[in-house]
Order: C-alpha cells, then sequence, then structure tokens
C-alpha cells in the first residue's frame, strides 16, 4: 500500500491527538516534520485550540500494494501507521492495486476519525506508474512518504518464476526509488518532509530461499540510510523501518508459515517515534531479538544461519 499525507486536518485541541499516539511529543514531531512553520500558527493547529482552517501541508504516501492479497490491505504495517496517522488528524491518499479494499479503508478511517481520505488504485509495477502518482499528487501540499508497499517470494531462487520476481523487483525497488526521488526533491524544495521507508530484518544480510527478496529489502535499507546523511541538512528526515516477522498477507503471498510474528497495530507506533530521531528502528521485541542476536557473528554465519530459518517457514519444503 502506499498512502499520501495530503494537508492536516484542524484539530479543536489536544485531546483529538491518538489515544495509541499517547506521547504528545511523537505527534508534534511528525507534525513538524512534515508541515512547514505558518506565519499564522507557529503550532500546527493539531497542537492548539485555534480551529480556523491553516493551509497546512502533510502528505503521506504509505504504499498497499495487496498484489491479490487481501488481507493485505486488511491488517498490514500500512495500514497500521494510516489507522495512525489519521488519528493524529492527518488527511491521506490511499495508494494500491485493489480500489474496494482501498474504498472500505478509506471509508472507515474518514468516519472514524474525521479527516480527508483520497484513494489511488494503481499497480505499483506498471512503468508508468510515477506518471499516475504525480498527476494524483502534483496540486496537493505532502509532507510525509511512507513506502511500505512490497511483497516477497520464498524457496531457491532458480525455482521461482522470473515474471513474478521481475514484478517484485518492480515494486520493492524501483517504484520505491521514483518515489524518493519525486518527493525527496519536492520535501528538498520546501525545506522540510519525511520519508519512512519499510526495509526488513532479512536486509541485513544475504538470506537463503528468499534471496531476491531479502536483496530487495538491502536496497531498501541501503538506500534510507544514505539518505538520511543526504538530506540531513535540508529539514528532512528520513527512516528504514526495518521489523522482522510480521502478521499480515505477506506470509500467504510469500508461501511462508509463520511462527512467532509480529503484530502491525503494536509496531506502528515504535516506527512513527522514531522519526526523526534515528535512521534505522528495530520495531518491536522480536525485530530486536533476530537481529542483535546474530550481530556477533561473522557474515557468512548469518548467511547460512537465516538460510535455514528460511527454509524451515517456507511451505514448499
Amino acid at each position: 500500500m502506499m498512502l499520501i499525507i495530503a494537508k492536516a486536518t484542524a484539530l479543536a485541541s489536544t485531546s483529538r491527538a491518538s489515544p495509541r499516539l499517547h506521547h504528545p511529543d511523537c505527534v508534534h514531531r511528525i507534525a513538524s516534520i512534515a508541515t512547514p512553520p505558518s506565519p499564522r500558527a507557529p503550532l500546527h493547529p493539531l497542537f492548539t485550540h485555534d480551529t480556523r482552517p491553516h493551509p497546512l501541508p502533510a502528505a503521506f504516501p504509505a504504499p498497499l500494494r495487496t498484489l491479490g492479497c487481501g488481507d493485505r490491505a486488511s491488517s498490514g504495517i500500512g495500514r497500521a501507521l494510516a489507522g495512525r496517522l489519521a488519528e493524529a488528524g492527518l488527511n491521506l491518499v490511499l495508494v494500491a492495486r485493489s480500489r474496494p479494499l482501498l474504498d472500505a479503508l478509506a471509508a472507515q478511517l474518514s468516519a472514524r476519525h474525521g479527516v480527508q481520505v483520497s484513494v489511488l488504485d494503481l499497480d505499483l509495477a506498471r512503468d508508468d506508474q510515477l506518471a499516475e502518482l504525480r498527476a494524483a499528487t502534483d496540486q496537493r501540499e505532502v509532507g510525509l512518504l511512507v513506502a511500505a508497499a512490497g511483497f516477497g517470494s520464498s524457496g531457491p531462487f532458480l525455482d521461482g518464476d522470473l515474471a513474478s520476481e521481475t514484478e517484485m523487483l518492480m515494486v520493492n525497488g524501483r517504484a520505491v526509488m521514483q518515489a524518493c526521488f519525486h518527493f525527496g526533491r519536492r520535501f528538498r524544495a520546501q525545506g522540510r518532509g519525511g520519508l519512512v521507508l519499510l526495509s526488513s530484518i532479512v536486509g541485513f544480510q544475504g538470506m537463503p530461499y528468499a534471496a531476491h527478496y531479502a536483496a530487495t529489502k538491502a536496497y531498501v535499507q541501503a538506500l534510507a540510510e544514505a539518505l538520511q546523511v543526504e538530506l540531513s541538512g535540508c529539514g528532512v528526515d528520513v527512516l528504514a523501518a526495518a521489523p522482522g516477522p510480521t502478521r499480515s498477507g505477506f506470509a500467504a503471498r510469500a508461501g511462508l508459515r509463520l511462527g512467532k510474528a509480529l503484530d502491525p497495530e503494536a509496531i506502528a507506533q515504535p516506527i512513527l517515534e522514531a522519526l526523526g530521531r534515528q535512521a534505522t528502528v528495530l520495531p518491536g521485541a522480536l525485530s530486536k531479538l533476530l537481529t542483535y542476536a546474530l550481530v556477533p557473528l561473522p557474515r557468512w554465519a548469518r548467511v547460512r544461519i537465516m538460510g535455514q530459518v528460511m527454509r524451515g517457514m517456507s511451505s514448499k519444503d
């Protein structure tokens, strides 16, 4: 799923802020990252009692790519992040391939939180996806991009389907790069903004039996780390969020059997709290455990261990 936040909804008081985003500093930092200062309102309306309609931008592309898997739109990390940001009073643009699922989510968020939610049904694997994304957002005030679209596969690389693997590269890699390039330039020009890229703990080393998926996440991780340095002096914050196994439609699409897994709702808040504070976040205790347990080992050993884990999770074996 790709989410785009397009202007903040003026709230009557700070009590309207999300009860889940219960740290005022977290909400304040997100708003300050996504919205430029206004001479009319030194603080974002989210944190004042001013109900005047200030034209403060806050855009959030958070990719929700269902790829034919319905529960990806209804329970994934992208949805959880969209819910948190809608609770905080941010208007959203949801981008995904499944229009009915997006329409249902948009209606739910609008009714529950009183924000404006637009949808764009777009296949991020298409060659013209960036042009359509720009056409839908260039006239909107945008301040935050959350690139959470993606899917994976499992099993021996050479036994996979080349068309599907190529599509994965387009969605997990090219679409993320192009969105960062376009919105990154916009944010640099306006002197403020944020990029949140969903990588994965599998991107910290090669992963046999999910070789290509791990490679795409290594690309996202490296891109985020580098952009965080390049844009740090431009008022643009960049965050790589690297979760471990998470309950969503991803596992079914990849053909995996998950044991312990993270709850998307539980890791959304740590991701948002890390924005503007660090370059990479490992949301949830399981993400930290699986990552830090391998840190003392040489890279070749980590690759072999991760391969054994992935082979055991694959439903193909």
